[in-house]
């Protein structure tokens, strides 16, 4: 399974939501051509937004953690910000504590 990285946290709402189409659309691309991807912004934005959950890599933390154990290879997607991202740092670094090969990819 390929996990899919990108940056997500915006204090604009606006930002997170783009992030969001655009991590979306970047996956859905990867699986149309076979591949099985994971993107923890994809099915966790909605709840988040519809429950009020925490956008910070504190709170997801523990969940991103427990999905990269069934990585077998992880992807960031670099759109603006990915090289701040605190959770795309901390989700790299947990990737290559796990021996995941790391890459990193065009919108």
């Amino acid at each position: 399974m390929l996990y899919l990285a990108s940056p997500y946290s915006d204090p604009d709402p606006a930002v997170m939501e783009v992030r969001f189409d655009a991590v979306c659309r970047k996956a859905g691309e990867l699986m149309n051509a076979g591949n099985v991807v994971y993107s923890p912004i994809a099915p966790c934005h909605p709840i988040a937004v519809r429950v009020g959950l925490p956008r910070t890599w504190d709170f997801w933390e523990k969940f991103d953690r427990e999905m990269l154990k069934g990585a077998d290879s992880f992807a960031i997607l670099r759109l603006p910000g990915w090289d701040t991202s605190k959770g795309v740092a901390e989700e790299r670094k947990i990737a290559e504590e796990l021996g995941i090969p790391v890459t990193e990819i065009d919108p």
